[in-house]
């Protein structure tokens, strides 16, 4: 199923997705379009497509989905989604609901309530460190990678 999603994974390689912490807007129209020809020709599970928008910066997209998603997988999405608009209170709530996820594991020195910390700390100071925008690819990654395992 990941290699149906190697044309977006080519134009938008991981390590330079996501690269804003707090998204202001919607993302590249152009991968948002490459989403949909991936989704209008082959069946991905809801949690997939909620993990690709969120990819390409499709915020409200994602947020429509993971809504629907009444699981910790849902929550873990909806808690991303959540930090990455800038409504961190919002992202404690939903990672709360999370609990310990499976996929949490594979996140060296992961912990979600204090990255949600660090997000708005630098989003307050203007600023979109590296490291932070790494640590978001690689736990975007590993529920990616989770999803795709149990899909």
């Amino acid at each position: 199923m990941v290699e149906l999603l190697e044309p977006l994974f080519t134009t938008l390689p991981v390590s330079r997705a996501m690269p804003r912490l707090v998204v202001d807007g919607p993302g590249s129209s152009g991968h948002a379009d490459e989403v949909d020809s991936l989704l209008e020709s082959s069946s991905f599970g809801e949690a997939l497509i909620c993990g690709l928008w969120l990819y390409v910066d499709e915020l409200d997209r994602s947020h429509r989905i993971s809504q629907g998603l009444e699981d910790a997988t849902g929550s873990f999405w909806h808690g991303i989604m959540h930090r990455r608009e800038g409504d961190f209170p919002n992202s404690h709530h939903w990672f709360r609901k999370v609990g310990a996820h499976s996929a949490m594991k594979d996140i060296e020195g992961y912990d979600p309530h204090a990255f949600i910390d660090e997000v708005e700390a630098a989003h307050l100071r203007g600023e979109a460190p590296e490291h932070l925008a790494d640590l978001q690819r690689r736990e975007w990654a590993a529920l990616f990678a989770w999803c795709a395992r149990v899909a």
